[in-house]
């Protein structure tokens, strides 16, 4: 096998001359930011006509049409490898399937801006399972401290002082964080395994959708059976779900990344659970209470701590610090 080459893109500083490729880079941000953070609400609505593994298979089917449609479009060949799609069934459990499901069913019991929040510890969940599955990367004291604050804010959201009065039942909103153990999961093992067959990430998200959206579709005898009840605001939020949070998603994502950097791009992660708590609140009418922004703070600074971000901060470019 052969490693797969890391490739950094750094945009140059062009001080106030108008960069058209930087503001198509900032659409496709905020466009990440408000698709991923909205997923809670179309999960809610769509769960008003369908079941939860009816809605999992509804968005793995039209998130594979779309990236297929992508695949063909910009003419990208499959992978051949027989091995990499037995790679590519792991990780569609591991990063669709399953997690899919843990969020769909917690969405009959707790709100989506609580979903959103949880959705949120991805990150800390990728450093955890990082630290114990890959040997050769170690946290250091940022890390660390990052997982303690990190853990405390998911201890504040869950309020178990006061579980199950408004915000679900405890076994609920386990579940999202079961979902988020398995994106971690999910994101240590394509380092460990995937990357280094040297395929580009649009054509890993399609093999990986469309492998999840055919394991789906096998298992939906035994768990998507059931009455469907199909109105304008289940089908639109079936399409947004599908099209744009399991589909287009991951293009924008690719070119986020690859125009400013990995790093930069995961702070995307920031601002989704604002979306998703601002969506529920505004549009489902949902109830906020006060340990719920609390502890997403707590769990952003964790985040921006165990990455970095927060030590590593400097004035913007081009201006010094005084």
């Amino acid at each position: 096998m052969t490693r797969a080459r890391e490739v950094t893109v750094s945009p140059p500083v062009t001080g106030t001359v108008p960069n058209p490729a930087g503001r198509s880079v900032l659409v496709q941000y905020l466009a990440l930011a408000l698709t991923w953070g909205a997923s809670f609400l179309f999960i809610k609505v769509a769960l008003t006509g369908l079941s939860p593994a009816q809605t999992v298979l509804g968005r793995l089917a039209l998130g594979a049409l779309a990236l297929n449609v992508i695949m063909l479009v910009t003419r990208r060949r499959w992978p051949r490898q027989p091995v990499f799609w037995g790679h590519m069934g792991v990780i569609a459990l591991m990063l669709c399937v399953v997690p899919f499901l843990l969020f769909a069913w917690a969405g009959q019991y707790i709100p989506s801006g609580l979903s959103s929040i949880y959705n949120a510890t991805t990150p800390l969940m990728t450093m955890l399972v990082t630290l114990a599955a890959l040997r050769q990367e170690r946290l250091g004291a940022a890390g660390v401290l990052g997982l303690l604050l990190g853990a405390a804010g998911v201890v504040v959201v869950l309020a178990p002082w006061n579980l199950g009065a408004q915000t679900g039942p405890w076994w609920a909103q386990a579940a999202c964080l079961g979902a988020t153990f398995c994106y971690g999961l999910s994101f240590a093992y394509t380092r460990r395994f995937v990357f280094a067959y040297g395929h580009d990430v649009p054509t890993i998200a399609a093999a990986q959708v469309t492998v999840a959206a055919l394991i789906m579709l096998v298992l939906s005898p035994l768990l998507a059976a059931g009455p469907v009840r199909l109105d304008l605001p289940v089908v639109a939020s079936m399409a947004a779900l599908g099209v744009f949070g399991t589909g287009l998603a991951y293009v924008w994502n690719t070119s986020v990344i690859a125009r400013w950097g990995a790093a930069t791009a995961s702070t995307v992660t920031y601002l989704t659970p604002l979306v998703g708590v601002v969506l529920g609140v505004v549009v489902l009418g949902e109830t906020l209470t006060w340990n719920q922004p609390l502890g997403a703070v707590i769990v952003v600074v964790g985040i921006m701590t165990g990455q970095g971000v927060i030590s590593s901060f400097r004035p913007w470019p081009g201006r010094r610090s005084r």
